[in-house]
């Protein structure tokens, strides 16, 4: 019998064998290239730690708040489409994952099960991304849904307006299913396209003429506090405040939509500054580790969310899986934050980052 995997990376391992490969292709895969998927990675491992003695971490409290809802510790679970492509419980089995760990699920409008049907199942606080659409009564509309389900935050995705070039997909000639949230529209059985024929789907509705007045619009028009995803700049940032977000995540949707952009870690501290405290800020992309985690948070991100890794913790085990890669990170960050000498997720800071070490400083000296 095969040990129970010991990190994300060994979850992924596993993930991919069982999946088809047109479901793995999808989720693990990014834009033309993916020049930037791996340079995520290489970008966190680059950040380097200090740790600091002699201070009392006999007690350690992750818990924090996001947008004055309490929760466990600071990672929360993204937006992403069609949970129904890792396991067959889908989003009812994340939602009742992310209810156990006591934190945010923030639940794609891309699902594979309703958003009714999602919030019926959830234990713990659930947030409800959408889009901006040509029809400004369906923007409405589906926020008047979640409203009404229970959901207690609007995320809205603004990164999406244009369809990618990601050619893992096209290869795969992969054309994932309409979500049943849709299923009032006329829009045909098939979203995501990427080959050449494939049939339209809900990328056509959404509104590529949208500006800060729509998000002002809709901050106007709903009682939900919204939150906004793909900010990749510091004036972005600040005028995503301006416009009535209360919240933004720093995102470049998985280096998913364009290759050759900044790694989400590296603007971070530039959108933290120019927002200067009016809303809260939030990273995404390529959180793998729970140092991770604390790197986001001392450069200023009040939480993360995860987005590939909840799809290999329901590829392995479903709901336990996923249960299981939160704790992992909880686990990891909570030794993260003792061995650095921060009891607390308010007491981790920039003093507790390095810039380059003086052995790589040297090299670098030496030519």
């Amino acid at each position: 019998m095969a040990p129970d995997p010991v990190n994300i990376y060994e979850y992924e391992e596993i993930a991919k064998a069982r999946l088809e490969k047109g479901h793995y292709d999808f989720i693990a895969g990014a834009a033309t290239d993916e020049i930037t998927l791996r340079r995520t990675r290489k970008v966190l491992d680059s950040i380097v730690m200090k740790p600091r003695m002699m201070v009392d971490v006999s007690t350690r409290d992750l818990g924090t708040t996001v947008l004055g809802q309490k929760i466990s510790f600071p990672a929360m679970l993204a937006p992403a489409g069609n949970h129904g492509a890792a396991h067959q419980e889908a989003e009812l089995a994340t939602a009742r994952a992310a209810g156990k760990a006591d934190t945010v699920m923030v639940l794609s409008s891309h699902s594979a099960k309703t958003l009714e049907d999602v919030a019926n199942a959830a234990t713990g606080p659930i947030w409800f991304q959408q889009y901006f659409f040509k029809d400004k009564e369906l923007t409405l509309g589906m926020a008047a849904r979640a409203e009404e389900a229970g959901y207690t935050a609007l995320c809205m995705t603004l990164d999406a307006k244009i369809s990618p070039k990601r050619e893992r997909n096209m290869r795969n000639d992969y054309v994932g299913p309409v979500s049943p949230n849709y299923a009032h529209l006329d829009l045909g059985t098939h979203s995501w396209k990427f080959a050449a024929d494939a049939p339209a789907g809900p990328s056509d509705i959404r509104d590529q003429t949208t500006t800060w007045d729509d998000l002002e619009w809709l901050a106007s028009n709903t009682k939900l506090p919204i939150v906004v995803k793909g900010i990749m700049t510091g004036e972005d940032g600040r005028l995503a405040a301006e416009s009535g977000a209360k919240a933004m995540i720093v995102s470049n949707h998985g280096a998913r939509y364009l290759d050759t952009t900044f790694t989400t870690i590296e603007v971070l501290p530039e959108v933290v500054d120019q927002v200067a405290g009016k809303a809260e800020v939030y990273l995404d992309g390529g959180v793998r580790r729970g140092s991770d985690i604390f790197k986001a948070l001392a450069l200023g991100a009040r939480s993360v969310l995860l987005g590939r890794p909840l799809f290999w913790g329901l590829a392995v085990d479903g709901e336990a899986g996923v249960s299981s890669i939160l704790e992992i990170l909880r686990s990891e960050l909570e030794a993260t934050m003792g061995i650095c000498g921060c009891p607390t997720v308010d007491s981790i800071s920039l003093d507790s980052l390095g810039g380059i070490s003086p052995l790589q400083q040297l090299f670098n000296a030496r030519g």
